[in-house]
């Protein structure tokens, strides 16, 4: 048996928002690595957990050893540099599939500063002292709110979304339209980009502290107008889309803050398959549909808005955001190729965000082909959403096929064989 290249059993979460039973990728993918999982068509299989977190560990599905214990055992398996850089006994990483059947929190995650104070005054709610930079890649279409709208679409919404203005009030809608017209597009980290960003996180304050009973009843004629006006709703910031995504999300979180917060003022996204986006540190979001691919830095702290019956930590939310404005498109990644994979009828996509935690490979191989990767200088983990194969590496090859998921140590190259459909497999990796 390889002690490098070896196949895991994963961890699933069941939340609430989780698609249920087999509809859900999680619950497939969980049943697929192991024939003991059973799946219950009345509950939601929402994430699946690949990784060394405490909470949730994966393991040797050979072994049945935790794929923690087994890189704390042989720290060979991360690389000298990925140790030192990040500390050794656990991947830098957490990677996930995700089945969204409806929306997440609206929620922030802290950077590492914020982080360790939050996780010394409040353990409870914070239980780890990490930042949570985190990627999407969409398996399937998916949408979701991602950063702060461009200024002059907040705007027409002040101007054309009377609800939105009760909360925030006449005045400060007022202060907020003087402190911006005319330096919508202002450069970043110029004065005139200073004082829009503080008069956002001054209007965001102001809505996200909106009396309860006041944002309920704004709430009920917010999608009122919604159903009424489904074509001038918004102004030229809204329209039919926006009108029907406060209609779906009143049905699930009825007259919730989160129709404001989320539904107006950021920005809605739409991933085709493949498509992919990345979420900073402080940088406010939420899932609203889909199944994708996740990557994080390995944390669990999360600043929660709305769309959510659990803790909202709305003072220091909005003292931590960065209140960073920018249109859908600046929120997508860009892919990249990847030189160190080769293969005739393979294709390769890197998705490398701008932190050291992480990168993502997308492999794709029709049927008959064979990839070949070079080693990384880290650990990886590879998770196959569509089409069968083998892995190979470490003078061993494997079965892998849909909903399998495998831990590769560093050093290793390995090959991907595919011999069913197109053999797509999505590889977290960390190199120092």
């Amino acid at each position: 048996m390889s002690n490098k290249v070896f196949p895991l059993i994963c961890g699933v979460q069941s939340y609430d928002w989780g698609k249920l039973g087999k509809a859900s990728s999680v619950a497939q993918f969980a049943a697929q690595a192991d024939p003991s999982f059973s799946i219950d068509e009345n509950k939601p299989y929402a994430e699946l957990w690949m990784g060394t977190h405490p909470s949730v560990p994966s393991k040797n599905k050979t072994t049945g050893q935790s794929l923690r214990e087994i890189v704390a055992d042989k720290p060979e398996l991360l690389d000298d540099s990925v140790a030192a850089k990040f500390g050794g006994g656990e991947l830098p990483y957490l990677f996930k599939v995700l089945s969204i059947r409806k929306a997440l929190s609206i929620q922030a995650h802290p950077d590492k500063t914020l982080g360790a104070i939050l996780h010394k005054s409040d353990p409870k709610n914070y239980p780890d002292a990490n930042h949570k930079p985190e990627m999407a890649i969409a398996v399937t279409e998916f949408e979701g709110f991602c950063g702060f709208r461009p200024l002059e679409q907040i705007i027409e919404f002040l101007n054309t979304v009377p609800e939105l203005v009760e909360l925030v009030t006449v005045k400060e809608a007022e202060s907020f339209k003087v402190a911006v017209t005319g330096q919508e597009h202002a450069l970043e980290g110029t004065d005139e980009d200073k004082r829009n960003r503080k008069a956002l996180q001054a209007l965001f304050g102001k809505l996200m502290n909106s009396d309860a009973a006041k944002v309920e009843d704004a709430a009920k004629r917010l999608v009122e107008r919604a159903r009424e006006e489904q074509l001038t709703f918004g102004g030229s910031a809204g329209g039919p889309e926006l009108a029907q995504l406060i209609i779906r999300l009143n049905e699930q979180f009825p007259n919730d803050i989160g129709l404001f917060c989320g539904g107006l003022l950021l920005n809605y996204v739409r991933l085709v398959p493949g498509e992919a986006m990345f979420l900073r540190a402080k940088d406010p979001h939420a899932y609203i549909s889909g199944d994708i691919i996740e990557c994080m830095a390995a944390s669990d702290n999360v600043v929660r808005a709305g769309f959510t019956p659990k803790f909202k930590d709305v003072k220091n939310l909005v003292d931590m955001l960065t209140y960073s404005y920018a249109p859908v498109m600046e929120q997508k990644m860009q892919p990249q190729p990847f030189e160190r994979a080769s293969g005739d009828k393979a294709h390769f996509t890197l998705y490398d965000p701008p932190i050291a935690e992480f990168a993502v490979l997308e492999s794709k191989v029709q049927k008959g082909s064979t990839a070949t990767i070079k080693p990384i200088a880290g650990p990886s983990i590879l998770v196959c959403t569509e089409g069968a194969g083998k892995i190979s590496g470490d003078e061993e090859t494997q079965d892998f096929s849909t909903g399998s998921v495998f831990f590769v140590g560093a050093g290793v190259e390995i090959s991907l064989e595919a011999t069913k459909g197109t053999f797509t497999t999505y590889r977290a990796y960390c190199e120092a």
